[in-house]
């Protein structure tokens, strides 16, 4: 049986995998800190807005959730992504996210690090 925390980043995540920009900055603090490691950090509540508004809305997206380790105020969670753009061209990510929650009672996220690896 899935614990509340466990239902909130399965809800996060399938978020994402959707596209449901109100969902995900509804889950996050304002000062929001997404670290992806190798490539960009995103801070600010505004700056994840944008970059959520430009990201790949021409693909479709199935989320593959393999583990997820919540204790306390973290989390991790890894797993597959697969993606097909209207060409029909498919790729594949391997995902681990970590979470830290807000200290405050409102269980909001705030901060991400993302380590994400296309496979082939």
């Amino acid at each position: 049986m899935e614990t509340k925390n466990q239902a909130f980043f399965r809800t996060f995540n399938e978020a994402f995998v959707k596209g449901d920009i109100e969902k995900i900055l509804a889950s996050v603090t304002d000062d929001i800190v997404w670290r992806m490691v190798g490539s960009d950090t995103i801070n600010g509540i505004e700056a994840l807005t944008q970059a959520l508004m430009g990201m790949d809305n021409d693909s479709d997206f199935e989320l593959e959730i393999e583990h997820m380790i919540t204790h306390g105020k973290e989390a991790a969670v890894n797993g597959m992504i697969h993606s097909t753009n209207s060409d029909g061209e498919q790729k594949h990510y391997s995902f681990c996210d970590i979470y830290r929650l807000n200290k405050h009672k409102d269980g909001k996220i705030k901060e991400i690090i993302s380590y994400v690896l296309e496979v082939h």
